[in-house]
């Protein structure tokens, strides 16, 4: 149990301080922003790139990691979707956000920081191939989603894809994976200089981005239908890491160290960019923006119980 909150602890922990330094004004929210700024357009780029650039790959199974979290997500999605018609009785409409505010979890701000305090180094590769297609992947489902229900019906398919893929293609997050990716491809090491200042922008990218998380949290209300809240609760933080663990153990078979990277960036709780998305619709805004901040502390729980299970398999 020591471990646990060895690991558990600080991470939940810098959360806080970014939390109740945004609720008591300790921290204006031009440096709140400034701080996001540059955890995100800077430090986790860095991070990602060089260890793309650098990583010893090994059994690496590209194939297996993004089936299993995504084939994971894909079925929530559709779960989330059936749960909107069958229980919730709320229109067609709404399914859409309420999808993905099931599927799309805080895999960048909380999930990477966790899967490198439990698997160190070895984590950052897994996790950079599920980051690379993450948003991409969710938001262009997500506006396909809308486009059938009626929400985007003056938009072709085409140009809600291009569009989506437009934006997302100026994200620094695709940006850092894809330069690192490049560089990997010459086959040649990172210059040492390169490689040093890289290091140094990567060491201040967990920290910064944990206490970004917790400063974005003022901003998020835990309001909304309680029967949504809790459906989009249990779908995110039980349901989709079961089936991520189930597809990565049965149908891939995957080693246990990959199996639990995976698991536990499918376990976090929602992220921001879902409740952007469900703005954008003004669907569920609510109980998104509810998902997004009782989800972040009941992970502080439910990833303690996740953490203690990987450490006892």
């Amino acid at each position: 149990m020591s471990s646990v909150l060895f690991i558990v602890a600080p991470v939940f922990g810098l959360i806080a301080i970014g939390y109740f330094s945004g609720r008591w004004h300790l921290v204006s929210e031009a440096a709140a922003k400034g701080i996001s700024d540059f955890a995100f357009t800077l430090a986790i780029p860095a991070l990602l790139c060089r260890t793309v650039a650098n990583a010893e790959l090994g059994d690496l199974a590209p194939l297996g990691i993004l089936a299993s979290f995504y084939g994971a997500g894909f079925v929530t999605w559709i779960a989330a979707t059936s749960i909107t018609h069958l229980f919730l009785k709320r229109p067609a409409a709404d399914a859409p956000a309420i999808a993905m505010t099931s599927a799309f979890g805080n895999s960048l701000m909380l999930g990477l920081p966790l899967a490198i305090g439990v698997y160190g180094n070895l984590a950052t590769p897994v996790v950079a191939l599920i980051l690379a297609v993450h948003a991409p992947i969710w938001w262009v489902l997500g506006m396909l989603h809308s486009s059938v229900t009626g929400d985007f019906t003056g938009q072709s398919r085409f140009s809600i894809v291009k569009s989506t893929i437009s934006d997302l293609t100026r994200n620094p997050i695709i940006l850092g994976i894809a330069a690192g990716v490049l560089w990997r491809m010459t086959g040649l090491p990172l210059p040492a200089t390169i490689d040093r200042l890289l290091e140094l922008m990567a060491q201040a990218s967990v920290p910064t981005a944990l206490v970004a998380l917790g400063l974005s949290l003022v901003n998020f209300e835990i309001r909304g239908q309680w029967p949504t809240l809790s459906s989009m609760l249990l779908l995110k933080l039980a349901l989709m890491p079961a089936l991520a663990w189930a597809i990565a153990t049965y149908v891939f078979q995957l080693d246990a160290t990959t199996r639990g990277i995976i698991v536990i960036i499918a376990a976090m709780p929602t992220g921001a960019n879902a409740f952007l998305f469900a703005v954008r619709l003004d669907r569920a805004v609510n109980s998104t923006s509810g998902a997004v901040a009782l989800g972040t502390l009941l992970a502080a729980v439910t990833a303690s119980l996740l953490v203690v299970y990987l450490h006892a398999g």
